[in-house]
């Protein structure tokens, strides 16, 4: 006698794919990535700085301030003028060592660079390096 439907559909075996591994596998890249990825902390503000022969890269661990044309200080975004320095770069020594880096636009005195450099060493700067461009 022939078998029904329903007999021959549950002797046949079921091929199928199974996607646990793969999503497992995708999941683990991410992880991955997501552990492995460096952020870069930026000051928020485009400033115009020198170019000098014996530029050199620091580590990404720095405390990063800007000091635009019009004599904004910046940092993470937020405009702190001279009078924020010193607070900001004392709250930050606190959680880790790390230098300070001035990004002062071209265009900006001297005068107001000595007084952001002055408020971040009374803040416990031990170093502070000014940014500039690698001459090419």
């Amino acid at each position: 006698m022939k078998p029904s439907l329903q007999e021959r559909l549950e002797q046949d075996p079921q091929h199928a794919i199974n996607l646990s591994p793969l999503i497992d596998v995708v999941f683990i890249l991410l992880i991955f990535f997501i552990v492995t990825t460096v952020f870069i902390k930026e000051t928020g503000v485009k400033v115009d700085k020198p170019v000098a022969m014996t530029a050199q890269k620091l580590e990404n661990e720095l405390i990063l301030l800007a000091i635009t044309p019009s004599g904004e200080v910046v940092y993470d975004h937020s405009n702190i003028g001279v009078s924020g320095v010193r607070s900001t770069v004392s709250a930050l020594l606190m959680v880790q060592e790390r230098p300070v880096v001035i990004q002062a636009d071209r265009k900006v005195t001297t005068d107001l660079l000595v007084r952001v450099m002055d408020e971040a060493k009374l803040g416990g700067a031990k170093s502070i390096s000014i940014g500039t461009v690698e001459a090419r």
